[in-house]
């Protein structure tokens, strides 16, 4: 990889010879992202075939991510304007990445998954940022099966949890949170108090 900073450039040279690049860049889809992004169609095509299992989770479950979640987020505290992203186990945070753009951040983890063989299975991201279809097919390719977000969801980012099998809990704050997909392995034992 090389970086010009003058020009804001960057080369990709790799090891793989690729006959039908013209081709994979052919379909462009506009996203829904910040500045409305391009993905190509190849992207989607891809994951047509990926499927992860949503783990089992609750309401306390999802109650000790954010806790342990509180600690974090200190260019936030400081200076707001950010985005908060990380990757869970249980209570546990295992990684966490402040940065401008939640892309970005997300990025980040990607990269340490892979640079440290860390997989994504019986893993949480959370994100400060909108659910949107980007976020989604991010999460899904680093085969993290639960999604939690601070904020929102998009209806294309939703579907593709859906057709995925991504677990999806957003507008999770404080006590509050809204399940999207993965209720059929929401657990809800103890959720309400019998009147009496």
């Amino acid at each position: 990889i090389q970086v010009d900073w003058d020009v804001d450039a960057v080369a990709v040279t790799t090891f793989q010879q690729k006959n039908n690049l013209d081709s994979l860049m052919s379909r462009r889809i506009a996203t829904s992202g910040c500045g409305q992004g391009t993905m190509f169609g190849h992207v989607m095509d891809s994951l047509s075939e990926l499927k992860l299992q949503c783990p089992e989770f609750s309401a306390q479950s999802i109650y000790d991510v954010l806790h342990a979640l509180n600690e974090y987020n200190e260019m936030y505290k400081q200076a707001g304007a950010v985005h908060g992203c990380a990757l869970c186990q249980q209570n546990e945070v295992l990684f966490f990445v402040e940065d401008v753009g939640r892309h970005n951040a997300v990025d980040a983890i990607s990269g340490w998954m892979w640079l440290n063989n860390i997989h994504g299975d019986g893993k949480v991201f959370y994100t400060t940022g909108r659910l949107t279809s980007e976020m989604v097919i991010k999460v899904a390719q680093m085969q993290v099966p639960l999604l939690l977000s601070r904020s929102g969801v998009t209806e294309m980012g939703l579907s593709i949890a859906l057709d995925i099998g991504i677990g999806m809990v957003a507008r999770a704050k404080g006590k509050h949170f809204l399940v999207y997909t993965g209720k059929e392995q929401f657990q809800t034992e103890n959720l309400l108090t019998p009147a009496g």
